[in-house]
Order: structure tokens, then C-alpha cells, then sequence
């Protein structure tokens, strides 16, 4: 009687096994999104009256790409915010904040349920911003072609705005740590270098030749040219704002290394490019975001590699 009901319970394990088998064999990848694939149960979730198979599938990756969106954003809800807001909501409705409550308690809604609706909302709002922000693409190309064409129509019309700005001529010497030159040693390098300088028994041109390891420059004494000083690293350009022409600077670190400096002179520039440059950018910016505004979801799909299979 045993062996019969072990038996029994053996072939209706099977039969089992073989049904899922036959369901999974069944289910079809109708698309690949990145590496996720949507499975045709999925797609047929969001079939309906007029909705075709196609548009199915496309809905089916939209929610995949923004549950996705959602993970990976890390956004947090800040709850003091959610009741500010609430607060507001009945201000600005002129009545009070426990008239509110009544309000929603008689349409059978809680104050944690409203709570956590608005919660969501500010979540996806949020979420909505990074993905237009990450589906913004702009190009060098584009921003010169854009400022180009921007200009010549200034140009046309008879408005073109020069802009000016002060360009600065520096020389500098370069010196890079590594495993036995530490960031001490480098600084103190300089600070002899410069001594000598200052001794008369080099000149700084012929230290940066003998010296720095910002080769191109070394060549020519350390001069580094005409150049408006937002072109050079943030650190670099501080130093080289607040020095006097021709005072070395004392040593000071930058990402590539270790510098001094010296301002040999200054100018006033055309900065008209630059200017229509910085307007073509954030036209074009501008333009992509109000575009993916329209429909966050296209942002979403911008960024991700979508595969139909047939």
C-alpha cells in the first residue's frame, strides 16, 4: 500500500513537472532590453480593446524601464517635505489643515495613503529629472556649428554683442611626485628653484628648460601663451588671477603636479565666440530637455539598447 502511494505520488510529481515544462517551453521573449528580457506574459498584461501586440510589447518595456528608472535612481523621500506640502495644499485651498482630513476621510482616503501618493509623486518627479538630464547629449560639433550660426545671423541682422575678456600670458614650472619625490619634497624642489631665481643664478626660463615636466612648455621657458585663464585648471587659474606680473608665486598643487608661476602679461581679448559658444550650448541643452519633457519615457529609452525579437 505504501509502494502504491509512493508511486502515485511519483507519476503526479511528473505529470507536474511536465506541465511547467510545456508553460515555460511556451513562454517567448518578444524583446531585449540591455539584459533584461521581456517575456510575452509581460507584454500581454497591457493588452486590451485597440491595443495591437506591438503597442503591447512597447508598454510592457516603458514599465520595465521605469520600474528600472525607479531602482536605480536612489531617491529618498523626505516625509517633512510630504507634510509641508500638505500643509500648503489646505492654505492654498483656504480651509484648515483638520478640514483637509475631513476632506479625504470622506472619500474614504487615509492621511497615510495621501501621505504616501504625494511621497510617490515627489519620487517620480525626481526620477523624471534624471532621466532627462541623462538623455541630454551635446556635442562640441553641434555647440560650435550652433554658435556659428548663431553669429553670422547676428551678423546679418546687425546685432552681434562683442564680448571681452582679460587674457593672461604665464610661464610655469612643473614638477610631478612619484614613488621617491613625495608632495613635501616636490614643494621643496620649487622653493629652491626659485631661490636660485631670485639669487640671480638662473633665470626662470632657463629653470622651467632644465626643470619642469610640462615638456611643450619647458621648451619655451615655461610659456604657456595667450590664454583666458577659465582654460587651465581651477587651481592653476586661482593663482594665476591673484598674481601681479612678473612675481613668482609661491608653490602650489594643481591636479597634474606641483607649479610656480609668473604672469609675464595681460590683455583685453575677443570673447564674443566663447560667449555665443556658452549661448549655442545652453539653447541646445535646453531644447533636448523640453523635447524630453513632452515624454519622459523617450529620455528613458534614449539611453537603453531596445531589441525586438521576431
Amino acid at each position: 500500500m505504501k509502494f502504491t502511494s509512493a508511486k502515485s505520488f511519483f507519476v503526479a510529481f511528473i505529470a507536474l513537472f511536465s506541465a511547467s515544462q510545456i508553460v515555460a517551453a511556451a513562454e517567448r521573449v518578444v524583446a531585449i532590453v540591455d539584459d533584461y528580457m521581456i517575456m510575452e506574459s509581460q507584454a500581454k498584461r497591457f493588452k486590451g480593446k485597440g491595443v495591437s501586440d506591438q503597442q503591447a510589447i512597447d508598454k510592457a518595456i516603458d514599465d520595465y524601464l521605469v520600474q528600472r528608472a525607479i531602482q536605480q535612481s536612489g531617491v529618498k523621500v523626505n516625509y517633512a517635505q510630504v507634510d509641508q506640502i500638505i500643509e500648503n495644499i489646505a492654505i492654498q485651498n483656504g480651509i484648515t489643515y483638520g478640514q483637509l482630513l475631513d476632506a479625504l476621510d470622506y472619500q474614504g482616503i487615509t492621511l497615510q495613503a495621501y501621505r504616501r501618493q504625494i511621497a510617490n509623486q515627489l519620487m517620480m518627479q525626481q526620477v523624471q529629472q534624471q532621466a532627462i538630464g541623462q538623455s541630454i547629449q551635446v556635442s562640441a560639433e553641434d555647440v560650435q556649428a550652433k554658435a556659428m550660426q548663431m553669429i553670422e545671423q547676428a551678423k546679418a541682422k546687425g546685432n552681434l554683442k562683442a564680448v571681452s575678456g582679460t587674457e593672461h600670458r604665464v610661464s610655469h614650472i612643473l614638477i610631478k611626485t612619484n614613488p621617491i619625490l613625495n608632495d613635501a619634497q616636490a614643494k621643496a624642489k620649487l622653493n629652491e628653484i626659485v631661490a636660485d631665481i631670485k639669487s640671480g643664478k638662473t633665470t626662470f626660463e632657463a629653470a622651467a628648460q632644465a626643470n619642469s615636466l610640462d615638456y611643450l612648455s619647458g621648451a619655451d621657458g615655461g610659456d604657456l601663451g595667450w590664454n583666458f585663464l577659465d582654460a587651465y585648471d581651477p587651481a592653476f587659474a586661482k593663482v594665476a588671477r591673484a598674481s601681479k606680473k612678473e612675481v613668482i608665486s609661491a608653490p602650489f598643487k594643481s591636479q597634474f603636479g606641483w607649479h610656480v608661476l609668473k604672469v609675464t602679461d595681460t590683455r583685453t581679448g575677443d570673447r564674443t565666440e566663447d560667449a555665443y559658444r556658452q549661448k549655442a550650448y545652453e539653447q541646445i541643452v535646453n531644447s533636448q530637455a523640453a523635447e524630453a519633457s513632452k515624454d519622459w519615457v523617450k529620455a528613458l529609452r534614449k539611453v537603453a539598447h531596445i531589441e525586438y525579437i521576431k
